[in-house]
């Protein structure tokens, strides 16, 4: 048996290295992303009046700045430094995005006006600075590999990662915040998440080596090539559409489960054995799905998966309360959204060489920075889903479990599953009629840069 050579061990150790480092930004994302509204609703007490306000505040400041997240693709592209242009990004985002999470998990005893001007500071810097760190980080990875199975297996070991990193969260978060009603629990799981998240990023920053994948200096990126790169590279709008469609649907989803468990379900314990089975299939999933591509294409899979993703959630809306019936449409829909996620970051990475094939750049961060961009648009429309639910539901005013009536949980219900569902369905169609990167036009695009002196 032939032994392994210098670049098979190279390949090796930036899998894994790259992979470990996103643990701890998934905690710190997941935290912000799934458990935010529930310190303000639950530890806080917000009244609805002020959670209007949130809610509008939500939607408005995410779309915001998600447009901002090209600039930053523009930032990080013409970043030239001794440790490249991804890492200094990747330092500095994980430092100060760990700052402001703590902050916002901070009771500084502030109430009303006063509460949400600190709350807009606070949430539209982390978005940013977040958004700084996502960008560099993801976009490090089309820099390891040209090769597409390379790429998956590099992608897929980071999505099992940043799946335990989520889910790390979701299954100690309601036993160390008390159900959601303690301040000093939230405060203090935002000091442990920070601290992991660097821990962790000292994987990537310090293991990772990048490959030369560029045969000449790059030229500088624009305001203007943004524009050239949105207007030129289809295949990268087609993708941004599907991926936005399926984010606002699952975030939608997640951003309810504690609520579900509470309150529809009447036993919030239930929701961390629940996220731990899911946690289990999910990271299943995401181990398996290396095996699967060998056998079948990525239309073949995310079709495969969509249809698994619309067969859970109607059993879902119609378990009528069971644990197990519940259970089995959490196991169909989240197994099948891992598969989704990883095809969705594997779509992205080709539309890079698809971009340079017809425009003649390759624009890295630029391209990657529509993974944050659509996360944000996801999140903000599906906070703003969460948070107008809590209160014409009943939920944010309701004293006990009690208080929220049959009307209230349809209407959960309803936003939970159904809105969401529509969601995914609408972005595997624009997928299905629009997406033309295989593997055969994509070994097309590498023979046709190299040949051009594009790539080496």
């Amino acid at each position: 048996m032939k032994g392994k050579t210098a670049q098979d061990k190279l390949d090796n150790r930036n899998k894994y290295f790259f992979g470990l480092g996103t643990v701890g930004r998934d905690m710190l994302y997941s935290l912000v992303s799934m458990y935010f509204i529930s310190f303000a609703t639950e530890a806080l007490n917000l009244s609805d009046r002020v959670m209007w306000w949130m809610s509008g505040a939500f939607l408005i400041l995410g779309v915001f700045d998600a447009f901002n997240d090209p600039i930053t693709g523009i930032i990080v592209d013409n970043t030239r430094t001794r440790f490249g242009k991804f890492k200094p990004w990747i330092v500095l985002g994980g430092i100060i995005g760990g700052i402001l999470t703590i902050l916002l998990f901070s009771d500084l005893g502030l109430t009303g006006p006063a509460y949400i001007i600190f709350f807009i500071v606070v949430y539209v810097l982390w978005d940013i600075i977040y958004g700084l760190n996502d960008i560099a980080y993801w976009t490090l990875m089309p820099a390891l590999s040209l090769d597409q199975k390379k790429r998956e297996k590099i992608g897929s070991f980071a999505r099992i990662c940043a799946n335990v990193g989520m889910y790390a969260v979701v299954l100690s978060v309601t036993g160390l915040t008390d159900n959601y009603t303690s301040k000093r629990g939230f405060f203090l799981m935002a000091v442990g998440v920070t601290v992991i998240t660097w821990l962790f990023l000292c994987f990537t920053v310090f293991g990772v080596r990048e490959q030369i994948i560029a045969a000449d200096e790059e030229e500088k990126t624009t305001f203007k090539d943004i524009v050239t790169v949105l207007k030129k590279n289809d295949q990268l709008r087609i993708t941004a559409i599907a991926m936005a469609l399926f984010m606002i649907g699952y975030c939608t989803t997640t951003g309810f489960g504690t609520y579900y468990f509470k309150y529809v379900f009447k036993n919030p314990d239930m929701y961390t054995v629940f996220a731990g089975v899911l946690g289990v299939s999910q990271l299943g999933a995401l181990l398996l799905f290396p095996k699967f591509s060998k056998r079948f294409s990525r239309r073949q899979l995310y079709t495969a998966a969509t249809v698994m993703v619309f067969a859970g959630y109607i059993i879902f809306f119609c378990g009528d309360g069971k644990m197990a019936v519940v259970g089995v449409a959490g196991l169909l829909i989240f197994a099948a959204q891992a598969f989704i996620q990883l095809l969705m970051l594997m779509f992205l990475a080709d539309t890079i060489e698809y971009g340079q094939w017809k425009i003649g750049r390759r624009d890295e961060a630029v391209t990657f920075s529509v993974q944050p961009f659509v996360n944000k648009i996801g999140g903000a429309i599906s906070k703003g889903i969460v948070s107008v639910t809590l209160i014409i539901s009943g939920i944010n005013s309701a004293v006990t479990v009690d208080d929220v009536t049959d009307t209230g949980i349809l209407i959960v219900k309803l936003a939970m599953l159904i809105l969401p569902l529509i969601s995914i369905v609408a972005g595997f169609l624009v997928y299905r009629k629009f997406f033309k990167i295989d593997d055969k036009l994509f070994s097309k695009i590498l023979a046709d840069l190299k040949e051009r002196g594009q790539i080496s």
